[in-house]
């Protein structure tokens, strides 16, 4: 290899950890000479790929930005005033350099071990005070995917809530206001059909309600722009036992009377225009906030107030047992991956700005809107709307005309047919804005003057007096403190020093594969080339994007061996939803609809029931055996017996125990011979990547998560994104979109509110596959295994490790059985989760898929001394726990049931342990010189579940906890 083709491999070095001197010692630790027959050894010969990947590159990083600064010159980004729920915004530079593009907030985890997540915790409840505040309603989630998807979680929310028994419902009809956004529709009709939920669409004014509607969603501002006053309708509504819900705009609420006070039961909307780039679609943050009567029932997380074991308030997310890898096919929802990052960034712009600042922002917007108005009455052109916040609706005689002018001007504007011109304004619209627009329509009437009278004092007439808002929000300090730049930063960095990411240590979360988000990766996501594209502009405005798109699809299919791609799904879950009603179509479409029946071998992924459920399916869960494989008998006997009725089957592979089961092909063809598909969850694809593909083992479709093998970052719990690739047999039911620029032949209806999902995030998929090229994509897969292999030899002989192949290898992951330590010292897999705290480390996946264990992934990013010190840590732990075990260390009072221990508790005055100090806070030398300290002891999730509260406390709690 000369020196140029090196430089063009230089980035699978830097991405994968152990160097060719690591390697070596790794190997022989293992007992196997070569990666080559450690990956003989583990991944079955019958299912390996014979052919290379063809993907893009590989190239060097300075090489791809080079390029990809061209292909983003080819999207023109024009001022956006399509509106239709996205819309400019300004990003606060100190929210943009220190959270959107600082990996101490966008590579940590989930929230799970809370006495490490601290920070976000808190950012989050911002998050959730700030809708609910915004919105008049007392309860609000911690984010949702996008509007489209949160306002189908309320349908069925509320259908759930009025329909008990879904095999006797009662009342199984959704009215939807003809005037919502026409991609929330979409996916309403989406979400409805396998729920058998009946839509019935219509004028909210003429609406006739009867007792067989469970609930009912309007706009507010609508698709029009329209303000309505919803009052009388939803008196309507509650007369025959329906509820309300409101789609809304949280700048629009600065003005306007909340959801709430008008008597709504549920607000959902986009967050997005509080400080998030339009991305041409997202990733975005949506709200759902609601009545304190659904708090058991709101769908996605909720984070709570509680407090730890010294007594002192903390967050942890509430409500866990509803998760739904617990509750599987009981749960009422399951596509409920949050967008934490970018509900991160709409809180903090809430805390930036403030009420006063939030307010004025939206002041000004509907004044230019009124001024817009009133100016375009001077030239004759009409606003039909007569009250309106931000959007005008324009009645004009020749809209292809004025459009024609005013792309030459760079300006998009909405069009309703060619009789009515959309106009949305925003925070980014200025004075001189206004009179571009002008001049476009002063110019379709040969007049090329435009001029405008700006009076900053003038009323705004535009909003309507019984729908002024008179309720105070954001009355917390929270939102009233941070006003400087200097408090802000301040601010932002120590709720990020409460928190443990990637940038602190590895996480090993067994699959969840928190691998490197290399920073050359994400740069591009900033780009306002990619940033400022609004979803619905027209197709030539966006060729750069067109290109990444359609290269991205191209080599998803190539690497899970199908033939087609959809990037629309936003998240792992939404993505396994959609890959199942492309089944259902399929079968649908071949007149067998009786095809109804999903089986799932009992180790799925919790997801799975719940998903097959969501889209319409009855689940079957098939056993397993005693070593974690696939109980082919017992599959058989399912398969056969439900023959006629089959659908499919659900596999997880490599298995969620961590093994290349052999049988894999055989299972595939015995689903194929009763009629079914095969849907392969693609959690375990960074196991498969360059070594065999879902198409190789027999698979129909897949669905990816991009935020694990594909290195889009975690982000606290979102973005993701969960792309579906599918065979020939599936390839036409791919889904479509309202914009009518995706989908296969006969398509199923949008999962998702824009038509890309999240697309600006799809960069750093396509900067992933595009640096590390066919050779280096393979190479991180043989790493994943390598370093998933090199851990569990060092462990085995203190652990018992639950589930290997044939050859004893595993995987990409392995299942440490704490189980045994409980009946020896008392010790539970949760004291061994809390104890690592203290040795730097994030906890691996607990009591997931085995309860009362760990399940570890390194990932190929980890270098040699990063895994020898989280096994270090370990063996230390290890050795703790066979001090009680032996009557050293006292059963109750050692230093894994007190874990973590906190600084306050380690300076205390008092110190009543048997313990050290030493021992609590740096039991290896390593910890000593880089000391993460937990911000709160080990939570009381029991305390915070009984006294539930969601939203930031008055200052009084702080005061009354003071003086405890």
């Amino acid at each position: 290899m000369n020196l140029f083709e090196q430089q063009n491999q230089e980035f699978t070095a830097r991405h994968i950890g152990p160097n060719e001197h690591e390697t070596k010692a790794m190997l022989k630790l293992i007992g196997v000479r070569s990666v080559d027959e450690l990956i003989s050894q583990t991944v079955p010969a019958s299912i390996r790929s014979k052919e290379p990947l063809q993907t893009g590159g590989p190239v060097s990083e300075f090489q791809y930005l080079t390029e990809l600064k061209k292909t983003a010159q080819l999207n023109k980004v024009f001022k956006s005033y399509i509106g239709q729920g996205y819309y400019n915004t300004i990003v606060p530079s100190v929210i943009l350099r220190t959270v959107f593009e600082n990996p101490g907030w966008y590579t940590q985890y989930t929230p799970y071990q809370a006495e490490i997540a601290q920070g976000r915790l808190e950012s989050l409840l911002n998050f959730q005070t700030m809708v609910s505040d915004l919105t008049g309603l007392p309860i609000a989630n911690a984010s949702l995917l996008d509007e489209g998807t949160a306002a189908a979680e309320a349908m069925a929310m509320l259908f759930n809530h009025k329909n008990k028994n879904h095999d006797h419902v009662t009342a199984p009809k959704f009215f939807v206001d003809e005037n919502i956004f026409a991609q929330t529709k979409d996916v309403l009709i989406t979400r409805a059909t396998p729920l058998h939920i009946e839509l019935v669409f219509g004028d909210h004014k003429t609406a006739q309600l009867d007792e067989l509607y469970f609930g009912a969603i309007v706009q507010y501002p609508n698709s029009n722009g329209a303000v309505e006053d919803y009052r009388s309708f939803i008196d309507k509504a509650h007369t025959v036992n329906a509820q309300v819900v409101m789609a809304t705009d949280l700048l629009a609420l600065t003005l306007l009377t909340p959801p709430g006070e008008l008597g709504a039961d549920v607000a959902i909307g986009n967050s997005q225009r509080l400080g998030v780039p339009m991305g041409f679609g997202g990733p975005h943050a949506a709200f759902f906030a609601t009545k304190d009567e659904f708090k058991r029932n709101i769908p996605g997380r909720i984070i709570g107030v509680s407090i730890d074991a010294q007594g002192n308030r903390c967050l942890r997310m509430a409500l866990q047992t509803r998760e739904q890898h617990i509750r599987r096919e009981k749960a009422t929802s399951n596509i409920c991956t949050a967008q934490a990052l970018l509900a991160n960034m709409a809180a903090m712009y809430a805390v930036y700005h403030g009420p006063d600042g939030i307010k004025n922002i939206g002041k000004r917007v509907a004044l230019l809107a009124q001024t817009l108005s009133d100016e375009l009455a001077e030239l004759g052109f009409n606003n039909v709307n007569e009250y309106y916040f931000d959007t005008l609706k324009v009645q004009v005689k020749d809209a292809a005309a004025i459009r024609k002018l005013a792309e030459q001007q760079e300006i998009n504007f909405n069009y309703f047919g060619n009789e009515y011109i959309g106009i949305s304004l925003d925070e980014t619209t200025s004075q001189y804005d206004i009179l571009n627009i002008l001049h476009v329509f002063s110019t379709s009437q040969s007049n090329d003057t435009a001029v405008a009278n700006f009076d900053a004092d003038t009323l705004l007439e535009n909003i309507p007096a019984a729908l002024t808002r008179t309720s105070d929000y954001l009355t917390h300090p929270v939102f009233n403190t941070h006003c400087s730049e200097t408090e802000m930063l301040r601010y932002i960095k120590s709720l990020e020093n409460k928190d443990l990411s990637l940038n602190t240590s590895m996480i090993s979360l067994g699959s969840c594969t928190m691998k490197l988000n290399a920073a050359t990766q994400l740069i591009p996501v900033s780009w306002p080339e990619f940033g400022g594209m609004h979803p619905f502009a027209p197709v030539a405005q966006w060729k750069g994007y067109q290109q990444i798109v359609t290269e991205l699809e191209d080599w998803l299919s190539n690497i899970t061996g199908f033939a087609a791609t959809s990037l629309q799904p936003n998240s792992g879950a939404q993505g396994e939803y959609a890959g199942l009603l492309t089944i259902k179509a399929y079968h649908d479409d071949r007149k067998e609809p009786q095809r109804n029946v999903i089986l799932i071998p009992i180790s799925a992924h919790g997801t799975n029931p719940a998903s097959a459920v969501m889209a319409g399916f009855k689940v079957v869960v098939t056993k397993c055996d005693d070593a974690g494989n696939i109980d082919v008998a017992d599959l058989k006997m399912n398969a056969e017996k439900y023959k006629d009725t089959l659908a499919g089957l659900m596999v997880t592979y490599p298995s969620t125990h961590g093994v290349f089961e052999e049988s894999i092909i055989d299972i595939c063809q015995l689903i194929h011979d009763n009629g079914g598909l095969v849907y392969m969850d693609g959690a375990n694809m960074n196991a498969q990547v360059g070594l065999t593909s879902p198409g190789n083992i027999g698979a129909d479709v897949c669905h990816l998560n991009l935020h694990k093998t594909f290195a889009i970052p975690h982000g606290g719990g979102g973005p993701g994104m969960g792309p579906i690739c599918v065979n020939e047999k599936l390839a036409p039911y791919l889904p479509s979109h309202v914009s009518q620029i995706t989908g296969g032949s006969h398509p199923i209806h949008a999962v998702s509110a824009a038509p890309f999902g999240s697309a600006s995030i799809l960069l750093i998929s396509y900067a992933y596959i595009k640096l590390l090229g066919p050779e280096g994509l393979k190479k991180s897969t043989q790493y994943a295994i390598l370093n998933a292999n090199y851990m569990k030899a060092r462990l085995e002989k203190e652990y018992k490790i639950l589930y290997s192949g044939i050859n004893g290898t595993c995987a990409h992951e392995f299942i440490v059985d704490l189980r045994p330590f409980k009946q020896s010292a008392g010790i539970e897999a949760e004291d061994v989760a809390k104890r690592l705290m203290d040795y730097n480390f994030h906890a691996p996946t607990l009591s997931f898929p085995v309860a009362g264990t760990i399940m570890i992934e390194p990932t190929e990013s980890e270098d040699k001394s990063e895994l020898d010190r989280f096994c270090d840590a370990l063996l230390s732990i290890r050795e703790e726990i066979r001090a009680v075990e032996n009557g050293s260390a006292d059963k109750a009072d050692n230093p894994l049931k007190h874990a973590p221990h906190t600084q306050f508790v380690v300076i205390a005055n008092d110190w009543n342990h048997p313990y050290s100090r030493e021992t609590a806070a740096f039991p290896l030398e390593y910890v000593r010189q880089n000391k993460f300290w937990p911000s709160i002891s080990r939570v009381n999730n029991t305390y915070g579940d009984r006294n539930l509260v969601c939203t930031c406390e008055p200052v009084s709690a702080y005061v009354e906890e003071a003086t405890v």
